[in-house]
């Protein structure tokens, strides 16, 4: 292995000069060419190390990063992901990734590229999520090259970036902030009024979404032979995702058992008398038989009995978008239900019936809506020990 200047004249008789990086690997022989000497430098150490530990892999042998994503979204579809995964992998390759690093050779990459990249996401407006996602999904593409010999270390991997996740997650959370009874969650007043003016074709429909805290997908792929009216609990064991291709939960945590109180249960006795039949044997399927699509169920159920119940902005527009409100509801019922004469649930109990896949998830988004008895009264009594 050897670096050497090496100095010519063109044709036009100007004189030029470049650094050369001349040497072997895996029995091949490589020449790479630099303008400064210090590149050069950098280079040769860099293969000296890497040709020692034998995952030495030539520029001209590398392929691109256009190249490399486009094997790894082939990998996906193989792996049979969902489809809205693959799409959002696709789109994420080449909305983000190919438009700033499409045409460099993954050989090219380093950490302080993948760093710049990352911020010139958040220039360009990204959003600190949307940025995170991206570098993980570079991260996912470049451990597929890895495994196919195409690069010999995945960049990604080598920043630490758990800890800039976490520092952009906290971040994002207090932009955000906590989720407000009133304004993210409806109060049981608006439910009420809700549940009053719900129209005959999505009352079954949403009364088990606000008692059960199912997500959107859960609901729409929710079969009759899942649903034990007699025990007033359904299971979870499958979803419709929004190609309205029926598949698994979320996660594993997904499957579950959760009960419904008797209002839900009479419902859905009348429902399934005059439910639409349908192949798959869907709780809730559009008039025709087929899976009932989300958005239909937002913007000609949810929104239209908003309106009627006069839960809406200063615009006049629904107060609560989407059907996640209330699951959100669900889940603040199921913390406060000693005010409506119930018990408070412990909060694995509530992990559960969300089918969050973690605690944590679960006392992120939701553990500041359990009541607080702290009234400072230990430091009462502190304050008379210590004083009298």
């Amino acid at each position: 292995m050897s670096v050497r200047k090496r100095v010519w004249t063109t044709r036009k008789g100007e004189t030029k000069e470049a650094w050369i990086v001349d040497y072997s690997a895996n029995g091949s022989r490589h020449i790479e060419t630099f303008d400064r000497k210090k590149d050069a430098d950098a280079f040769e150490a860099k293969v000296k190390v890497d040709v020692g530990k034998g995952i030495h892999i030539a520029p001209s042998k590398s392929v691109t990063v256009k190249e490399a994503g486009e094997l790894w979204i082939k990998a996906c579809e193989g792996e049979e992901l969902e489809r809205s995964t693959i799409a959002s992998y696709r789109q994420e390759l080449h909305q983000h990734i190919v438009p700033f690093l499409g045409n460099y050779r993954l050989s090219q990459l380093s950490v302080p590229m993948v760093r710049k990249f990352k911020d010139d996401l958040r220039s360009e407006k990204r959003s600190p999520a949307m940025a995170s996602r991206v570098i993980g999904s570079l991260g996912a593409l470049l451990g597929d090259a890895l495994e196919r010999g195409l690069v010999a270390t995945n960049v990604v991997r080598s920043m630490k970036r758990e800890r800039k996740r976490g520092k952009e997650r906290q971040a994002e959370r207090r932009q955000k902030g906590k989720l407000k009874v009133g304004v993210d969650i409806p109060t049981p007043d608006e439910i009420k009024r809700l549940i009053a003016h719900l129209s005959d074709k999505w009352r079954p429909l949403l009364l088990t979404a606000i008692f059960t805290g199912l997500r959107a997908s859960e609901l729409r792929g929710l079969r009759w032979e899942d649903v034990d009216l007699k025990h007033a609990k359904l299971h979870v064991r499958q979803r419709a995702d929004r190609y309205q291709t029926i598949g698994k939960p979320k996660s594993e945590a997904g499957e579950r058992t959760v009960p419904f109180p008797p209002m839900v249960a009479n419902m859905l006795r009348e429902w399934k008398l005059r439910c639409p039949k349908n192949e798959h044997g869907i709780v809730f399927p559009t008039g025709k038989g087929e899976i009932e699509y989300h958005s239909n169920i937002v913007h000609r159920g949810l929104g239209p009995a908003q309106i009627a119940a006069k839960i809406v902005t200063k615009e006049g527009k629904p107060k609560y978008p989407g059907l996640h409100s209330l699951r959100h509801f669900y889940a603040s019922w199921c913390i406060n239900r000693e005010k409506d004469g119930g018990l408070e649930l412990p909060l694995k109990m509530v992990q559960g019936r969300l089918g969050h896949s973690t605690l944590a998830m679960t006392a992120d988004t939701y553990g500041h809506l359990f009541p607080s008895n702290d009234d400072g009264a230990e430091l009462r009594q502190a304050e008379k020990f210590f004083l009298t």
